[in-house]
C-alpha cells in the first residue's frame, strides 16, 4: 500500500485556528487499535475530527497488521511521519510540532516509535521519525510484563527472542530525549492492564520527561472517544487542556470538541 493510500488527512478546521489561520498549524499522527491484527475504526477518522476541531491536522495511519510482522508497522509509522514533516501532502505543517496519538496496539507503536525503536533502515531510524509529544490511550506499552498475548503473536509471530521482547518494550527505553506524553487508562481494564501505562509514565517522570497520567477507576477497554462512559469521557478535555498548554491546540468547548 502506498503512503497517500495509507493516511487520511483532516485539515485543521479553520474556525478553530482564528488568527492564526495563515500559519503553518501543529499535525498528529493517529494511530487506531486492533491488536496488531485489524483497524479500530472508531479510534481512527473520529479522533482525527476531534483533534481538528483543536486546530490540529490529523493523520490516519492504516499501518501493516498480521501477517506482516515488525518492523512493518514501525516502518510505516516512521514512513508517515516524516512524510508529514515533509509537506508534500499540502497542508500548512509546522514540521517543528508533529505528534503522535495511539490507541491500544497502536498506542504500542506509538510509544516504540516515541523511544526511537528501531527498524534497520538507516533512512527512517532517524530524529526526524521521532515525535515531538505523545498521546497514548489505555497502550500496550510492555512485551515482558503482563503481557497482551495477542498483540505480540500478531506482532511478532510465535515464540519470539527475549531479546526482541525487551526491544519492543517501549518503557524500558525511555530516556531523556524521549517526548512528553498525555496518558491515560481505566484501573479495571480487562484487556490491558494498567501496568502498562503506569510503566511508561513512570519511566518518563523517573527520566525527566514531563508526563501527565490519568487513571479512571472503571472503564472497558477500547473506549475509543469515550463519550458515554462517565469519568473516562473526560480525556478529551483534559488532553486537550494539555495539547493547550503546550502551545498546540486552540480549545473549544466540551460540547464542540465531541461533535
Amino acid at each position: 500500500m502506498s503512503m497517500a493510500a495509507a493516511l487520511t488527512s483532516i485539515p485543521a478546521h479553520q474556525a478553530a485556528t482564528g488568527a492564526d489561520a495563515g500559519n503553518p498549524r501543529p499535525a498528529v499522527l493517529v494511530l487506531p487499535g486492533g491488536g496488531y491484527a485489524r483497524q479500530a475504526d472508531h479510534e481512527a477518522e473520529p479522533v482525527a475530527e476531534w483533534l481538528a476541531a483543536l486546530g490540529i491536522h490529523a493523520f490516519v495511519l492504516r499501518y501493516s497488521v498480521a501477517p506482516d510482522r515488525h518492523p512493518a508497522p514501525l516502518v510505516a509509522a516512521k514512513e508517515a511521519m516524516l512524510h508529514i514533516r515533509s509537506g508534500s501532502h499540502g497542508l500548512g505543517v509546522d514540521p517543528g510540532r508533529v505528534g503522535v496519538l495511539g490507541f491500544s496496539a497502536g498506542g504500542h507503536l506509538a510509544a516504540t516509535l516515541s523511544t526511537a525503536r528501531a527498524t534497520g533502515n538507516a533512512d527512517l531510524d532517524v530524529p526526524a521519525a521521532v515525535p515531538d509529544l505523545t498521546v497514548l490511550c489505555y497502550p500496550v506499552v510492555s512485551y515482558t510484563q503482563s503481557v497482551h498475548q495477542g498483540s505480540v503473536d500478531n506482532l511478532l509471530g510465535h515464540a519470539p527472542s527475549s531479546d526482541l521482547l525487551a526491544e519492543l518494550s517501549a518503557e524500558q527505553h525511555v530516556t531523556a530525549a524521549t517526548p512528553p506524553a498525555f496518558v491515560w487508562h481505566t484501573a479495571d481494564d480487562p484487556a490491558v492492564p494498567v501496568s502498562h501505562s503506569l510503566g511508561y509514565a513512570g519511566a518518563l517522570m523517573d527520566a525527566g520527561v514531563p508526563a501527565e497520567l490519568h487513571v479512571f477507576p472503571h472503564g472497558r477497554h477500547g473506549l475509543g472517544l469515550a463519550s458515554e462512559e462517565r469519568g473516562p469521557d473526560r480525556w478529551t478535555d483534559l488532553c486537550a487542556g494539555w495539547l493547550d498548554r503546550a502551545g498546540w491546540a486552540s480549545r473549544p468547548s466540551t460540547e464542540e470538541s465531541r461533535n
